[in-house]
């Protein structure tokens, strides 16, 4: 049985008491046999229910910037980097699942939990770094949205594209119940089948993909280091780590755990158990998605000489010649990626700010009940649609992003680590010893990596 074999591994590698191995076997047997009575279909219905922030969270990382990174990786590199997209997921999803479950475990977002618990002077300052990274990221994704809508409707204008957009995110989130919101950002995340369908439609070469994939490849040139700075800054993201832990506090207000004691007191082996079913199939669609965007643009772009690729929408029509149907999926992903990572974005910033200075912050609050966490959004939005109106290098800003990310990400992961392997905060819930190794060696090379990117500008 599934749950015998699952007590014998994790007493072995994680070290779990006996007792709460037999109770965790208890629960997962008794899943086992409602599962088995249950309809394929009811199943899949269940296990879609029981998908949310995790989902969400790991969807919004394949954002337009991230999609033009990929992309350009592809183009320009072919099959030589993307086992990226494999070597990441374990980092990625175990870095998601520990902020989670700070958020379960605390009934706090993780810029609250760093106040509480560290210098406020360092929280200050990351969250100032990723206020700063996170417009660049919006002005990027609200610039490839506009663009990829041209090139399905081109006699709309581009500012005008851009306004509205931004608009329609503001909208949403402050005008919109959290429950409703949630429910929009969910369905969303269904845009990004479309690039699977693409790498399908193309007639790649899978023998080759699956060798490359798993053969890790690179020439150490400065352009590769950095690029692969930003595959990783734009995978690991620090966005990612403050979105996901408030959307757990935010999921709970939802059912009715309003204060934080009641938050904590809700938390329980279940509740984690879900979490991290959501978490790790959500890091892995993110990964998933990534792979067929490098699969694609590799198996044609490179192919085909066509390696100069500076935004999603660039990739978009460079697929036109290999087939119109991949040419219009690639362009409806990049505006349904980003109505689903720019509130994000957004969202991360307002979430990480609020926190560290102590107002009053939620998407469950009305506008009149949390201005200064609301003004955040605003403004983020207001100075992503003035970069686009100053006509700003959309490639320049898209890698420098991800590269900000990518320098910023260690700084946060060291909070995130520390604070999830502390048993004052996480109680029973603190991280295992092999858990906590995969996050300390996730610090490591997302340090690695923002030291070779600086290092590549002198």
């Amino acid at each position: 049985m599934v749950a015998h074999k699952l007590k014998e591994d994790f007493e072995e590698v994680f070290e779990v008491p006996a007792q709460v191995l037999e109770e965790g076997v208890e629960l997962i047997q008794k899943e086992e046999k409602t599962l088995s009575s249950k309809h394929p279909f009811k199943r899949a219905e269940e296990y879609w229910d029981t998908l949310g922030p995790g989902l969400t969270t790991g969807a919004a990382d394949d954002d337009p910037s991230g999609i033009a990174t990929y992309s350009q990786a592809g183009a320009q590199y072919g099959l030589q980097l993307i086992w990226t997209a494999l070597f990441t997921y374990p980092f990625m999803a175990t870095v998601q699942e520990m902020c989670a479950r700070i958020g379960i475990v605390s009934g706090e977002g993780l810029a609250a939990n760093i106040r509480r618990h560290y210098s406020k002077s360092a929280l200050y300052i990351v969250a100032g770094l990723l206020f700063l990274a996170n417009v660049f990221n919006i002005a990027a994704d609200l610039g490839a949205m506009a663009a990829g809508t041209q090139l399905l409707l081109p006699g709309v204008t581009f500012e005008l594209l851009v306004i509205a957009f931004a608009l329609t995110s503001l909208l949403l989130q402050i005008f919109t119940t959290y429950a409703r919101y949630a429910k929009y950002l969910k369905y969303l995340t269904l845009a990004l089948f479309s690039y699977v369908v693409v790498a399908f439609s193309v007639g790649l070469d899978w023998g080759d993909v699956l060798r490359h994939t798993l053969v890790p490849s690179m020439t150490f040139s400065k352009e590769q280091i950095l690029l692969i700075c930003a595959v990783l800054g734009t995978t690991i993201s620090p966005y990612l780590f403050f979105w996901q832990t408030s959307q757990e506090v935010e999921e709970n207000i939802l059912h009715g755990e309003r204060t934080i004691a009641e938050r904590k007191a809700g938390s329980s082996r279940r509740s984690i158990h879900e979490m991290r079913v959501d978490v790790w199939s959500g890091m892995f669609f993110s990964n998933l998605v990534t792979f067929f965007i490098f699969a694609a643009c590799a198996g044609t772009l490179y192919a085909h000489g066509i390696t100069n690729i500076a935004t999603a929408d660039q990739a978009a029509l460079a697929l036109k010649p290999f087939g119109e149907f991949a040419f219009l999926l690639f362009a409806v992903g990049i505006v349904g990626t980003g109505l689903l990572a720019v509130p994000v974005l957004a969202g991360s910033s307002a979430y990480a700010l609020a926190e560290s200075f102590g107002w009053k912050r939620g998407l469950h609050y009305r506008l009149k009940q949390a201005y200064a966490f609301y003004g955040v959004i605003i403004i983020s939005m207001l100075l992503g649609i003035a970069a686009n109106f100053m006509h700003l290098d959309p490639i320049k800003g898209l890698i420098y992003a991800a590269v900000a990310n990518g320098v910023i990400a260690p700084i946060i992961l060291f909070f995130v680590v520390r604070l999830s392997g502390n048993r004052h905060v996480m109680r029973e819930h603190q991280n295992r010893p092999f858990v906590a190794l995969l996050g300390w060696v996730t610090v490591g090379f997302m340090a690695l990596s923002g030291i070779a990117a600086i290092a590549t500008f002198f």
